[in-house]
Order: C-alpha cells, then structure tokens, then sequence
C-alpha cells in the first residue's frame, strides 16, 4: 500500500461503539483534528462519509464501504478482524489494524476466574442463594469443591492471552501445557509447549481445557463431538476465544450427559444468546455475555493503539502498531 495519510489537523476520526466511551477518552486527551462518536448502526452508516479514520468493532457492516469516500485506516476495537473484508480494504487502499492485546490481561483473568467459579461451585452456591437454601455439608468427593494446585491445564493458543493466563496458574501450583504453533515462543510462560497437532495428546490429561486461540479456518470447531469425548468426565471447557470455535451442539450433550463437568463460555454462536438456548437452564455451566475482555481500562488502551498508529501515519509510516492490511 502506497500513499500519503492527511496531517493531524485535517484528520477526523469516527468513533461507532454502543457502548465504549471512545469519544470520551479520546477528547480527555486533547487531540489535533476533528472527531465524533456514534452510537447506532443507523448513525453510523449515515455519518461514515466524514471519516478518514474509522474506530469499530460491532457495528461494522460491508455496506458501510461504499459510503466511505474518505476513509483510510480502520482501527478495529477488538483483537479478533474476522469481520472485515480483507481483499475489500487491500482494494480500496484502506488499512486495517486490530486491538491485539488491548484485552490480554482482562480476558486471562476471567478465564481464571471462570476456573475458579466452576471448581469452587461458587456459580451453584449463587443459585443457592437466589432460592434461600443452605447447602450441607458433602460427603460424596465427586460433588464436593476442589482446590487447583495440582490441577493440569492445557491452554490452546499461547498467544498474550494464554501466556498470560498460564503465568496465573502456575501461581496457583498448575501443571501447564500449551499449544502454539512456534513452540519455541512461550515457554517461559508454560511447563511444556506443543506444536496445535499434539493437542489430542492433552486433551486427556486436561481438569481444565481452556481456549484463547484466534478465530481461523484450523481453529473453527476445534473443539468438537471428538474432542468433548477425550476429555475426563471431571474436566472443565473454559473458553473465552470466539464461540465459533466449539461445536455448540456437541457441547450441550457432552454437558448433558456428564461427559464433562461443566464450562465456562464467554461468547456463543450467536450473539445475544437466543432465549431458547439450552446453556441457560444447565446447571453446570457458568454464561457471561462477551465481556471477558471489558473492563474500566478498555478505551484507555484501545487509545494507546490508536494514537500510536496516527502518529505514524501522520510521519508517514505506512507500518502499523497490529496492522492487518
């Protein structure tokens, strides 16, 4: 991609989240250029012909392309792209980079906390609650808590998330095992690293198997009717990568029958989860609606990116911080 971007101050940046304070703290930080923000997909398909920078995640639509006269850089809110219309960009000249490790930290600590929850029970001691009953104490080990240490968790995907999150567990006395596709890359993090093919190998020796991989045609259904079966009847699915990337059908009769123990599941199939989906009733399975990534820092790092990446562009450094296109 060649091309000169426009300076600072001719720059206006669109801000399209129904939710993230973008424009808030942006402004905070008292920037050249013009900005807004816009809170609906109908706001924003009227307003993206303003743009030359395009700050998105849910609201993207293809369409929104052809009204784009101006728009040069799209800074995805997320870490994940698979939205976006790679060869579309590369035509238009439009570069696109994603929010990778903007959210490291926020989703390795809620896939430990759904750990947590799920061998504490702290998710059926709530259901409790909610229905005013004191739980006895138990006798049959197979029902009672558990504790961690000890405990063995394969990670699929040592990126920043899993390293992060097997930095975790080894301070809760974990055994770790990881697969990545340059082993080499992230041992410091894991007791051992394996190359995505030995993951049938540790699959059975997994209590928690726990997805933090990317969205990729060799990841879509990795987790699937074959892989639910190699996992021990008291092991855990954690999964706080994209929800395309187990086979839901198969997860809710493996969840059904006591296949497995339980899951923790951050995103889903589709989104919001439909009322009549089977996860809401099963008592073995903790939901949170896609917000293992979001906390109070989360505009304040997709920022960071941002700011960096126009500082380039406005010095006429065409490589971006994540660039995707």
């Amino acid at each position: 991609m060649a091309g000169v971007f426009l300076s600072a101050n001719d720059t206006t940046v669109h801000f399209a989240h129904i939710a993230y304070r973008m424009e808030e703290s942006y402004s905070a930080r008292s920037p050249t250029g013009h900005f807004f923000q816009t809170w609906s997909s109908e706001e924003t398909m009227n307003r993206i012909g303003d743009a030359d920078v395009f700050v998105v995640s849910g609201f993207w639509d293809d369409a929104l392309l052809d009204r784009a006269a101006k728009l040069k850089y799209i800074q995805s809110i997320g870490a994940g792209y698979d939205q976006f219309p790679l060869e579309d960009l590369i035509a238009r000249d439009i570069r696109l980079a994603s929010a990778s490790g903007v959210n490291q930290n926020a989703a390795a600590e809620h896939a430990m906390s759904l750990m947590l929850a799920l061998n504490r029970h702290v998710h059926t001691g709530r259901d409790n609650q909610t229905k005013h009953v004191w739980r006895g104490m138990l006798g049959d080990l197979a029902k009672r808590e558990d504790e961690l240490i000890g405990k063995t968790l394969v990670i699929v995907g040592l990126g920043a998330i899993g390293s992060r999150l097997a930095r975790f567990a080894k301070a809760f006395e974990m055994e770790v095992f990881a697969t990545k596709r340059n082993p080499a890359i992230g041992e410091d993090s894991a007791d051992e690293v394996f190359t995505p093919d030995k993951l049938t190998e540790l699959i059975p020796l997994a209590d928690f198997l726990v997805l933090t991989c990317p969205l990729t045609p060799e990841t879509t259904h990795i987790i699937d009717a074959d892989t639910l079966e190699m996992m021990k009847s008291s092991s855990y699915l954690i999964n706080v990568a994209r929800g395309q990337c187990v086979d839901e059908p198969a997860l809710v009769r493996a969840l059904q029958t006591g296949q497995i123990a339980g899951a923790g599941i951050d995103h889903f199939w589709s989104e919001p989860l439909e009322a009549e989906s089977r996860f809401w009733d099963m008592e073995n399975v903790i939901i949170t609606p896609h917000t293992g990534g979001e906390t109070r820092l989360y505009e304040e790092r997709v920022i960071d990116i941002l700011e960096d990446n126009l500082k380039r562009l406005w010095r006429g450094d065409m490589n971006l911080r994540n660039q995707i296109v």
